[in-house]
């Protein structure tokens, strides 16, 4: 890592917050039993995870062995069970939890519906019993390009139950990245809507889906359509069936198709790749374990509880956390369609507090821009019945933490800032939040069965107290991906081949501070080099938002002939946007004050303010894009996944 061992965190962040008295009394895991499971793991890592997988899937055929490393890095686990995910999600609460509600749903023009256990299984079925009709059979590829209404979990649960393999398309992709990934994939049914609601307008679905298909796709055969705008659309009567048309004549009933634990139950490609798509692929039992399990600790998941996960079903979390992870565990989800500010900055309070939220889970580019909106939005609805508070996506900078901690969660929620990724298929690094002191910024530490380092540059675990390197996993855990779809070597590449396959390289820098929690200051690629010091751009960030006048930023690096590179920062204010002399005077502040708050080596050589930042409909920041920008260079990166693509001109000075 340069001439330095360690990765340089200068984040100076003492301030920690000790779960409620209150909460922890009622919490399924208190500091002792938190304690007991990590120490069941230390003493037998697999007996661990296979003790878990007996007690929490349902098997129909047991497994013997938990773990396969015979060739590892391509690890296999509880290889020879056999299970169904969809009949974990919702057959085995059919007797009990029948007619509690599975699915409370919300769309962005403010339709309601509502679906219990007992109904959402009768319309899985029916979507299983249509993709049987279209020749669907077991290992077959359905890509899924819906907007997030319960129609899309109940796609996915249909593939589940039939053993086909799911690939959801995000809706906000553009038809080029749906071409690609249904090639990709092979994908003999595309299942996708007339369209969607987002930010009042109608995001044509079927238009690109139309486009795509004319591109090439020669695999599909049968494109189901869901009505949801029922504004007019193209239909080639040969291949185009309507959702309603076909999946209502079906029978609610559908057996479940058991699959090995290790049969594919989706693939998910990675958002933001060049070149040839890279489809991460999960099991089918590993997968289900990671985000069971999970679901209950972080989140103190209970049979009251109204959980709502704010992330597309387009990504893992979407995934992990809206139709596997909760459904298992026999809770309440809501789905919201739309955007979070329509008709107002007020939507998501609103929702909150009209559906009686308790866990609210969402990413730290929400919570920021809601932060930027106000305090007055929150403040004017009831958010009583909330419990519990998480992010997820990106490291969250301490004052959205803080602001998260004393607007929405009134100094009394516990926060529970996750760290995990598409590749580990669940949460592997966060507070529990009845037994874990939390720091504003930091994820914590690992949870129970999973191994995680810091290593150097030459893969050395550093086992100093205060250290900063790469993120590693040294040992295998269920919900891992198996490999990259139809490119194994690629997976090996990727994930393990820099530390000779002894470790799963997260590719995130990361601090581990004297108390044993990790601050992951953001992609190794994001980790900037200036006059010899690696320091995380996430740490830049945190300072200038800590500025009163700052909502938003984001560091690049920049070349630079003497430091090798320099701070490049884009900054939203809170208000209007500065200009002339105005911007010069607070970008002159804004370096001093990152002098003060980390020193001189950080101060940003050039700032610029934007209105906003270029974000994925997810809230994901296009940081390749800034990247671009910052070099003066022409951009050539497809925009049409961005939420406001018109931002681009701005950013780069030409607006």
């Amino acid at each position: 890592m340069a001439d330095n061992k360690n990765l340089q965190s200068v984040l100076t962040e003492k301030r920690l917050f000790a779960p409620q008295p209150e909460f922890v009394a009622r919490a399924r895991l208190d500091p002792e039993r938190l304690q007991a499971l990590h120490a069941a793991a230390a003493r037998d890592h697999v007996g661990f995870w296979a003790d878990l997988g007996r007690k929490e899937l349902s098997w129909h055929t047991p497994f013997g062995k938990a773990l396969d490393d015979s060739k590892a890095p391509n690890y296999q686990w509880f290889g020879d069970g056999k299970l169904n995910a969809s009949a974990n999600c919702l057959d085995r609460h059919l007797g009990a939890k029948g007619d509690k509600i599975a699915i409370r749903f919300e769309g962005e023009p403010g339709d309601r519906k509502n679906y219990t256990y007992k109904e959402l299984h009768a319309e899985v079925c029916r979507v299983a019993n249509a993709l049987k009709s279209f020749g669907v059979k077991k290992g077959d590829r359905v890509v899924i390009y819906m907007p997030m209404v319960p129609e899309a979990v109940m796609a996915m649960q249909a593939c589940a139950r039939i053993g086909a393999i799911h690939s959801i398309v995000f809706g906000g992709f553009s038809s080029s990245s749906l071409k690609d990934r249904i090639e990709d994939a092979g994908a003999k049914v595309l299942i996708t809507a007339d369209g969607g609601h987002r930010a009042g307008h109608i995001v044509e679905l079927k238009k690109a889906a139309d486009e795509a298909l004319s591109q090439g796709c020669k695999t599909i055969e049968k494109v189901l359509v869901l009505k949801r705008t029922r504004h007019e659309v193209a239909f080639d009567v040969k291949r185009d069936v309507w959702w309603h048309d076909v999946v209502g004549q079906q029978k609610p009933s559908c057996d479940p198709e058991w699959v090995d634990a290790e049969h594919p139950l989706f693939l998910l490609y990675t958002s933001g790749s060049t070149g040839k798509p890279k489809g991460i692929q999960h099991s089918t039992g590993g997968y289900l374990l990671g985000a069971m399990t999970s679901c209950q600790w972080v989140f103190d998941l209970r049979d009251d509880d109204v959980f709502w996960c704010t992330a597309d079903v387009g990504w893992i979390t979407g995934h992990s956390y809206v139709c596997y992870g909760p459904l298992a565990n026999g809770a309440t989800i809501l789905m919201y369609e739309g955007a979070p500010t329509v008709p107002d900055a007020g939507r998501f309070w609103k929702i909150a507090q009209d559906h009686a939220v308790t866990i609210f889970y969402t990413a730290p580019t929400a919570i920021r821009a809601l932060m930027k909106l106000g305090d007055d939005w929150p403040k004017k609805y009831d958010l009583s019945k909330l419990r519990l508070l998480g992010s997820v996506g990106e490291p969250i900078n301490p004052e959205a933490w803080m602001w998260y901690h004393t607007v929405i969660g009134k100094e009394r929620l516990p926060i529970v800032d996750t760290w995990w990724q598409t590749e580990t298929g669940s949460i592997m690094i966060s507070p529990i939040p009845g037994a874990v002191p939390t720091k504003p910024g930091s994820c914590t530490k690992p949870l129970p069965g999973i191994a995680v380092e810091v290593v150097d540059e030459a893969g050395e675990i550093l086992r100093d107290k205060d250290a900063g390197g790469y993120l590693v996993v040294t040992k295998p855990w269920p919900s891992m991906l198996r490999t990259i779809w139809g490119d194994n070597e690629r997976y090996l590449k990727t994930y393990w081949s820099q530390f000779h396959n002894k470790y799963y390289v997260a590719g995130d820098s990361t601090h581990r501070d004297e108390d044993g929690y990790y601050w992951i200051l953001g992609r190794i690629d994001d980790v900037l080099n200036v006059s010899g010091h690696r320091l995380g751009t996430m740490e830049i960030e945190s300072a200038l938002v800590s500025h009163p006048k700052v909502a938003e930023a984001a560091v690049v690096g920049r070349p630079h002939e003497v430091k090798g590179e320099s701070v490049f920062a884009f900054v939203i204010c809170r208000g209007e946007r500065p200009h002339g002399a105005e911007a010069e005077k607070l970008a002159k502040e804004l370096r001093e004050h990152v002098g003060r708050e980390i020193g001189a080596l950080a101060k940003p050589d050039d700032i610029r303010f934007a209105d906003n930042l270029p974000k994925t409909r997810s809230g994901k920041i296009m940081r390749r894009l800034l990247r671009s920008i910052a070099k003066g260079e022409e951009i050539t990166q497809d925009v049409s996944t961005l939420e406001n693509p018109a931002i681009v001109a701005q950013l780069a000075g030409k607006a």
